[in-house]
């Protein structure tokens, strides 16, 4: 057997690969142009709960990308009291194997990687589904992802006013102080809810609950907006679809089951079902749906997280650190 060898990225090679707002965006929707193709395998997401007491999770994540040759797993841990070990959220790392042989390829630190493939998503729904002339931001959350939605929205949109708000002060004010330094417009630390979200045109919902708690209410969605709830536990009222018409989701197969994630009560109580459901946002990227057809519609989009984004952003940080002679060769067999 020849020697077979594995291509490594930590955090701090990604770092150095200095990907651009437009290689994130692009890479991710190439994904899901594959997937709405039908040229990809997405297998639902399972979880690994250790210990309730811990306060997090497991995600493991798999699929395959045809187009890209490279099937997939990705495993982020979710632990929602790491910031008291001052330790991101979310750590991760993806494996990229051979499909055809299983042989393995490359591995990479994938919490940077789920954060910008998040808002990459986020980002690429809006381009579809919001109004070409959004200009409020609402932003709930301040984790790592949250950083990924602000930036790449605002790369699409340059937007006149960005509200962002989290539960705790200290973190939402450093959230805002970091975005306006970066994107280099004033972004507003909203004090609550309310007044973050109500009349925006985009209004994205990431926050961290223990529990679902409706926090989010349907009455402060302005007509046309589009409303981006990801949530792991639900912020938002029942009645929340039923202002809306268009409902897309990422992956309807992961959407569906599974114990996790901000719409499953709507998906529960027969509110949001294949007959409710308009499209995945795959379907719309690749042409086959329509995606946003008047000012006037208010559309909703939910999004789970896909393995084939994590997928297709590694394959492309993997062909920029090739060019520029980033990143490590491990020796397997």
């Amino acid at each position: 057997m020849k020697p077979i060898y594995i291509d490594y990225l930590n955090a701090l090679d990604i770092e150095a690969l200095a990907m651009t707002d437009a290689e994130i965006i692009g890479a991710v929707e190439a994904g899901l142009v594959a997937q709405g193709n039908g040229q990809t395998v997405i297998e639902p997401r399972v979880h690994l709960e250790p210990d309730p007491s811990f306060h997090g999770h497991f995600n493991v994540l798999r699929g395959y990308v045809a187009p890209l040759d490279a099937a997939g797993v990705k495993i982020v841990g979710d632990y929602v009291d790491n910031y008291l070990h001052r330790l991101p959220s979310e750590f991760g790392i993806l494996n990229l194997f051979d499909p055809r042989t299983g042989t393995p390829r490359a591995i990479l630190d994938a919490t940077v990687i789920t954060d910008m493939r998040t808002g990459a998503v986020t980002a690429i729904g809006a381009k579809h589904l919001a109004k070409k002339s959004s200009k409020v931001l609402g932003h709930i959350g301040a984790r790592g992802t949250a950083y990924w939605n602000v930036r790449l929205l605002d790369h699409l949109f340059d937007f006149d006013e960005i509200r962002v708000h989290s539960r705790r002060t200290e973190s939402r004010d450093a959230f805002a102080a970091k975005l306006a330094a970066d994107l280099g417009k004033p972004v507003m630390a909203a004090a609550d809810w309310r007044s973050c979200v109500e009349g925006a045109d985009i209004v994205v919902e990431a926050s961290r609950l223990p529990e679902p708690q409706p926090l989010l209410k349907t009455e402060w969605i302005k007509r046309g907006a589009l409303v981006v709830p990801y949530g792991t536990m639900s912020a938002v009222e029942l009645s929340l679809t039923d202002i809306m018409q268009k409902i897309v989701v990422d992956d309807w197969g992961q959407c569906k089951g599974g114990k996790f994630g901000s719409l499953r009560a709507h998906v529960e109580t027969g509110r949001l079902s294949e007959a409710t459901l308009h499209a995945e946002l795959g379907q719309i990227a690749a042409g086959l749906r329509p995606g946003r057809q008047s000012d006037g519609e208010t559309i909703l989009f939910w999004h789970r997280g896909l393995s084939l984004s994590d997928i297709a952003l590694g394959k492309a940080m993997l062909a920029k650190a090739a060019e520029q002679g980033i990143g490590q060769r491990l020796r397997f067999a």
